[in-house]
C-alpha cells in the first residue's frame, strides 16, 4: 500500500460513500493491519474502522482463526457476532452470521490486501451481499492501485 496519509484519505473518501448511512451497501468496515511475516507489535491491529468500535483484544481471535487457515472448519467472531465461512476464493471469503437477530441475516466479507485484511459488514441475504462484494472491492482495486 501507499504512503499512509493517501490511504487514510482514500478510506475517509470510501467509508463515507458506503458505510453506515441506511441504503448504504455496509453496515460496518475495518482495516486491518496483518502480515504474518513480520511482528504484529510493530503496528496496532486497526488502521481504520468505520460503523463499529471494536478494540483490538477483541479481534485478536479473529486474526488467530485467520492465521489458522482453516476457514471452513471453525466459526470465528468479530465483537459479539459468531460467523460461519460460506465461500472461499484466493484472497478473500464471504461468511454468515450465525447468531444474528436480524431477520434477513447478516454477513462478512473479508478480503486480504496486500499487508491488511479488509473487512465488510452487511445486514440482508443475497443481493446485500452482493452490493457489500462490489463496495468491498471497489476499495481494494483501488487501495492495490496506489501500491503499484
Amino acid at each position: 500500500m501507499a504512503d499512509w496519509s493517501s490511504t487514510h484519505r482514500l478510506w475517509e473518501k470510501w467509508a463515507s460513500n458506503n458505510v453506515g448511512s441506511s441504503g448504504e451497501p455496509l453496515k460496518a468496515a475495518l482495516l486491518l493491519n496483518y502480515d504474518p511475516s513480520s511482528p504484529s507489535r510493530l503496528l496496532s491491529l486497526i488502521a481504520e474502522q468505520e460503523g463499529t468500535d471494536l478494540k483490538a483484544v477483541e479481534l485478536n481471535p479473529f486474526i488467530d482463526f485467520v492465521k489458522r487457515n482453516n476457514l471452513q472448519k471453525e466459526f470465528f467472531f468479530i465483537g459479539p457476532e459468531q460467523y460461519l465461512v460460506t465461500s472461499i476464493y484466493e484472497h478473500w471469503f464471504c461468511a454468515r452470521c450465525v447468531n444474528t437477530q436480524k431477520p434477513g441475516g447478516e454477513g462478512a466479507i473479508v478480503m486480504q490486501i496486500a499487508s491488511h485484511l479488509l473487512i465488510g459488514m452487511y445486514e440482508g441475504s443475497i443481493g446485500a451481499a452482493s452490493r457489500a462484494m462490489v463496495a468491498v472491492d471497489q476499495l481494494a482495486w483501488q487501495l492495490c492501485r496506489k501500491s503499484h
